[in-house]
């Protein structure tokens, strides 16, 4: 319809707003922000698509292209811009007077104007730069965005053809694609692509991104910024990134080997400061291998004379401190500088007060390693050969870990499932918790009372009473198991929260709280209790024994509040998958069968025989499955003697009821 529009130029200084233009009462829309990118880019290239215009009083009133009509006004009230006066002509094309359908006519364009498909726009962006000769920033300027922005669309463009090629017939997702711009070398993308879909599996920008890391370092990983200097100075590759910040170094070994230096170097520098016996070094703490090693402490020792002096000191400069810390006026600054000099001066008084006996300089060491972006020492550490081993008993008695060792020939879990499977195990003790409110008010009172009557020393760091929620931490926390989360719904569905009004001062609300029934206290500091669970594998009963056999106690069964799904079976290989069917399910014969089958098959069949077993199973099968978990995830002892259910309110008479 539009080519029968006559085609004409019209002074910028004759053009209108159109009553019928769609966009005209959305004046938001024409503001000098919303069309600046509009108003760069006909300033560089001119205005590309004609105005649609209708005669009204001898005006030209732009019925579609209202935008482009404010850009141009913008361009003629700018002075620096040269070229656009109320004067210059530009193309438009002409509506009868007599049609009747302008306002279809503005809307059609409207809506008919698609956003550009986003790997078509990356493709365009590189093109501009590898055929038109164009630089980020002359880019920029045509589009009246930022360099930045020019550059990290010019990133997802130039990723290996073939790998844009699958994002655009959506054998992989647009994240996944973007996922491969983590390494500039489109050869190492091809090299890392064609690796991953070797088993024709789903791939996720997860993934991709953990694969990527085995190809190099990029500078801004505080690895990577740790050892640049040195790296540099050695000769090391750096593949160069749009963004400085995904520049990557590229030899791996050979920034393995500067962090091992300087993590050795550390080792070393305490170890002569403490007076150890030896000194190691290692990239990542390994809790695994770790387990059999001991440790030992340093123990109470008399100050001599200067050391009491000292002493004597800190405590005075302690209290003056503490009084400045009480100045509600303090600014957070100056309050946080207040407590870190409390923190180092604390810690000083207990090194004068502590030390490590003869014995036990002579047989332990400490390692370092890189540990949250810095140097972690671990000091007081005992080697396997040079632990005295009780009979039958593996690793030393003291773990330094706090978490039970894994079997030799168990398979091998990656660091980032271990650590998300740490989150999973609080939250279903968190569960577990909320479910048995008089066993867990009984133990957060426990705690109160003892960290503050007993010895000084907390009786557990299994749970954070401190009146702060945890943050959970976890790399699919969308994908996870969701029944300890139910579970915890529940329990929070259930508490009487009618105390908690906010149009209350904080008296009322605690004198409203005091009138609640002994049961609903008990659920309510069950549940604040349970929200304070820590990150932790199984314990181990020497360093936690009160936790230890609380666990046992409210979850003798992980199982009740946590079940494999596919994210989590998703995070294995393929072959370890086959053995925990064949091997611990006691279905060889399925795994031998979906031994030829893809990944995506065996994971999608794990996930439905945990979610509803099937019913071929045998008993001994359908026990295995309702049982199994990963083997640091496991709890195992009696059921809990709380025999009611967590909604029941205790008896009034009860001890926990006259406690709360």
């Amino acid at each position: 319809m539009t080519t029968s529009f006559a085609p004409l130029t019209v002074a910028i200084g004759d053009l209108t707003a159109h009553p019928a233009n769609v966009r005209s009462n959305a004046p938001e829309t024409y503001d000098p922000e919303n069309i600046a990118h509009l108003k760069a880019s006909i300033a560089v290239l001119g205005l590309l698509q004609p105005l649609l215009v209708q005669k009204i009083d001898g005006k030209y009133a732009v019925l579609a292209g209202g935008r482009r009509h404010a850009a141009l006004k913008e361009l003629v009230a700018d002075k620096s811009e040269k070229g656009f006066t109320a004067k210059t002509k530009v193309d438009c094309r002409l509506v009868p007077d007599d049609c009747d359908v302008t306002t279809a006519l503005s809307l059609a364009e409207n809506i008919t104007q698609a956003p550009m498909n986003a790997i078509d726009e990356f493709e365009a962006f590189a093109r501009m730069m590898e055929v038109d000769g164009q630089t980020p920033e002359t880019i920029a300027k045509t589009f009246g965005t930022t360099v930045a922005a020019v550059k990290g669309r010019l990133r997802y463009g130039l990723i290996h053809p073939d790998i844009r090629a699958a994002a655009r017939a959506k054998t992989i997702t647009l994240d996944t694609m973007k996922a491969f711009a983590e390494h500039p070398s489109q050869e190492v993308q091809k090299e890392v692509y064609e690796a991953l879909t070797k088993e024709d599996s789903y791939l996720q920008a997860y993934t991709v991104r953990q694969a990527l890391k085995s190809r190099g370092v990029q500078v801004s990983d505080d690895i990577g910024a740790f050892v640049r200097e040195d790296y540099e100075a050695r000769g090391g590759a750096v593949a160069a990134d749009l963004l400085e910040q995904h520049s990557v170094l590229e030899d791996a070994t050979l920034v393995e080997t500067i962090l091992l230096e300087k993590l050795g170097a550390a080792a070393e520098e305490a170890r002569i400061k403490l007076g150890f016996a030896w000194a190691d070094a290692m990239l990542r703490y390994d809790y695994a291998t770790m387990a059999d090693y001991g440790r030992v402490y340093p123990g109470p020792i008399e100050p001599d004379e200067a050391a009491q002096k000292r002493i004597d000191e800190i405590t005075s400069e302690l209290e003056k401190l503490q009084l400045e810390m009480e100045d509600e006026g303090l600014e957070d600054d100056a309050y946080n500088a207040l407590y870190d000099r409390v923190d180092a001066l604390e810690e000083e008084a207990r090194d004068l007060q502590e030390a490590y006996s003869a014995e036990d300089l002579a047989r332990s060491g400490v390692i370092a390693s890189w540990s949250s972006g810095k140097i972690t020492l671990y000091v007081g550490l005992v080697r396997p050969e040079d632990t005295a081993k009780e009979e039958g008993a593996r690793g030393s008695s003291a773990n330094p870990t706090g978490e039970e060792a894994p079997d030799a020939g168990e398979i091998t879990y990656p660091a980032s499932l271990a650590e998300d499977l740490k989150t999973e195990r609080a939250m279903a003790l968190g569960a577990a918790m909320a479910l048995h409110p008089e066993a867990t008010l009984n133990l957060t009172l426990f705690k109160l009372v003892s960290d503050v009557l007993g010895s000084g020393m907390s009786v557990t760091q299994a749970i954070k009473v401190d009146a702060r929620k945890e943050y959970r931490n976890h790399a699919k926390m969308d994908e996870i198991d969701e029944t300890s989360l139910e579970q915890v719904a529940a329990a929070h569905d259930a508490l009487d929260l009618s105390w908690l009004d906010d149009a209350r001062s904080p008296a009322d609300q605690f004198a409203a709280f005091r009138a609640l029934k002994p049961g609903e206290k008990a659920k309510l500091v069950a549940y604040a209790t349970a929200s304070t669970t820590q990150a932790c594998f199984a314990r181990d009963r020497q360093r936690d024994s009160l936790m230890h056999d609380f666990e046992i106690e409210i979850m003798p069964d992980i199982r009740a509040h946590w079940t494999p799904n596919a994210a989590f079976f998703n995070r294995f290989k393929k072959a370890w998958l086959l053995k925990i069917l064949g091997e611990d399910l006691g279905l060889a014969q399925e795994a031998e069968t979906l031994a030829s089958s893809s990944k995506k098959e065996i994971v999608a069949f794990c996930d439905k025989l945990f979610a509803e077993p099937f019913a071929t199973l045998t008993d001994a099968q359908r026990a295995a499955v309702a049982a199994w978990c990963p083997p640091m995830m496991q709890t195992a002892g009696i059921a809990c003697d709380e025999a009611k259910p967590a909604a029941e309110t205790p008896e009034p008479d009860s001890e926990v009821a006259q406690a709360a």
